[in-house]
């Protein structure tokens, strides 16, 4: 075999996956069309999930630093703008994020449940560019070792029992396993004939970085109309338009100057003149998701096992999510340390929540839509967002702090991300996981040592009521309690 692993797609979920293979020492391939970071504006921040997905692998210093840059082009465009807010739009101080364009307001979100609890610094990782996300993932990926080959695209393979032969023009790769995440379009997914159900799509957008003449009359971040929405910032140039008239004609032609002033025109009302394109795309709301991410050897993950419009940033998030849970178990399969049917759980664990971004996209685009009926329901749920229930509520489940999987055991920390703890030694659960390898944290029981997992005996400096955790390699909760059990070992046998 060339490679262990053949990875279709070099962007952030397969440089992310690549990482938490190359933890484990797999030989990993990256098979990238582009030859250089797609500078395409596309996702602006990172959900919960995701923050103490880079946090637990040492990778938050880097990103904080990338944040930083961002948040000055922000602060830049605000001073540009004088800080004015819209009708439909609060000072950005009091932003907490948005669900269809309804602005939720950070002094109303309850700050004390319980979900918001112990997510340590990953808290501060918030606003960041997915092209700052891929740059510091490629640089982490060459530090592990691992294959980056840009400007080689995937072109077909064939797989087998024993593994796969894959194609990338006149060049072949034999590897033992290969997994898509080269996109919505995605090769993989097509040749591998994996069943792709969903809904079509309803609407064209818009997204870009432009130069524009007349944008005065633009409101600051998102406006809606009688005939669409669009958004303005929030750094400079950036402009975003949805027309509910049906999707494009064309997805494949470049995006022009004119075709993006005549969005931003029909949207607005304003005659803006679009001088100059710096990057460009269209995007519509077509939702689907892949019925299973695993055909034998041939796995998806990201945009390529499902595809869902922009609207609540979770795509990024989502695809990231994907990567971490399935890094290490394809990692102990490939080891011989676990049986082929560890993978089955890659599915059984993402898919539920990938069902559930499709959903929330959804009901985004039937609440913005221009018509009467719509407008109704918006104004109730604007009435539900003033309230501090109700913006809890959104807050929490666009940040993913309600997000579990369904493992088997009765405490209630089983299944979710665990608590970042702060130690009686001054280190915190996430620097004990930055390898990637599960932990067995005992906090006073004395437990013997395992070989399957390292064991941490510590003592917190706040009490908990739990004494020992068996945390999995994503830093998920698999087992909690107070004595050991047959509960503990039997997560240990599954997971390790």
């Amino acid at each position: 075999m060339d490679y262990d692993v053949i990875i279709s797609g070099g962007g952030p979920v397969g440089l992310m996956l690549a990482c938490e293979l190359g933890l484990h020492g797999v030989r990993v391939g990256v098979l990238e069309r582009l030859t250089e970071i797609d500078q395409t504006v596309k996702a602006g921040s990172v959900n919960t999930p995701t923050a103490e997905a880079f946090y637990r692998r040492g990778l938050l210093p880097a990103l904080e630093e990338a944040q930083a840059e961002t948040m000055k082009a922000f602060q830049a465009f605000m001073a540009q703008q004088g800080g004015a807010a819209t009708a439909e739009q609060p000072k950005m101080s009091a932003f907490a994020g948005h669900f269809a364009a309804l602005w939720l307001l950070g002094d109303l979100v309850d700050e004390n449940d319980p979900d918001f609890a112990d997510r340590g610094p990953a808290a501060r990782l918030t606003a960041i560019r997915q092209q700052d996300v891929e740059r510091v993932l490629g640089e982490r990926a060459a530090e592990l070792g691992v294959d980056v080959l840009r400007g080689v695209e995937l072109t077909g393979f064939e797989s087998s029992a024993d593994g796969v032969v894959v194609r990338a023009g006149e060049r072949e790769f034999r590897c033992g396993w290969l997994v898509g995440c080269d996109g919505g379009r995605s090769t993989v997914r097509r040749l591998a004939g994996f069943d792709f159900p969903g809904t079509p799509p309803m609407i064209t957008g818009h997204q870009a970085i432009v130069s524009m003449e007349g944008a005065e009359g633009l409101g600051v971040g998102w406006t809606h109309t009688d005939t669409g929405i669009y958004a303005n910032g929030p750094v400079p140039g950036r402009i975003l338009t949805v027309e509910f008239d049906g999707p494009p004609e064309d997805r494949t032609t470049p995006v022009t100057a004119e075709e993006l002033q005549a969005s931003l025109r029909a949207v607005s009302g304003v005659d803006v003149t679009v001088t100059g394109v710096r990057s460009a795309t269209r995007f519509t709301d077509n939702a689907r998701q892949a019925t299973t991410y695993r055909l034998g050897r041939v796995l998806l993950a990201g945009d390529a096992a499902h595809v869902h419009s922009p609207f609540g940033g979770q795509g990024l998030n989502l695809g990231i999510g994907d990567a971490v849970n399935l890094g290490w178990k394809l990692a102990a399969v490939i080891a011989g340390r676990s049986p082929e049917a560890l993978l089955d759980t890659y599915t059984a664990e993402r898919h539920p929540i990938g069902a559930w971004v499709l959903d929330w996209t959804r009901a985004q685009v039937l609440l913005m839509r221009p018509e009467a009926r719509s407008r109704a329901l918006r104004a109730v749920v604007s009435d539900l967002i003033g309230t501090t229930a109700g913006t809890t509520y959104f807050v929490k489940r666009i940040s993913g702090v309600w997000q579990r999987y369904d493992l088997p055991g009765g405490h209630p920390m089983v299944g979710r991300s665990v608590p970042d703890l702060e130690l009686a030694d001054g280190t915190r659960i996430a620097d004990h996981l930055h390898q990637g390898r599960g932990l067995l944290l005992d906090l006073g029981l004395d437990l013997a040592a395992d070989p399957r997992v390292p064991s941490l005996p510590a003592k917190p400096v706040d009490a908990r009521d739990f004494r020992a955790l068996l945390i999995r390699p994503d830093g998920v909760v698999a087992w909690a309690g107070d004595t050991p059990d047959a509960a503990l070992e039997e997560a240990l046998a599954t997971w390790f």
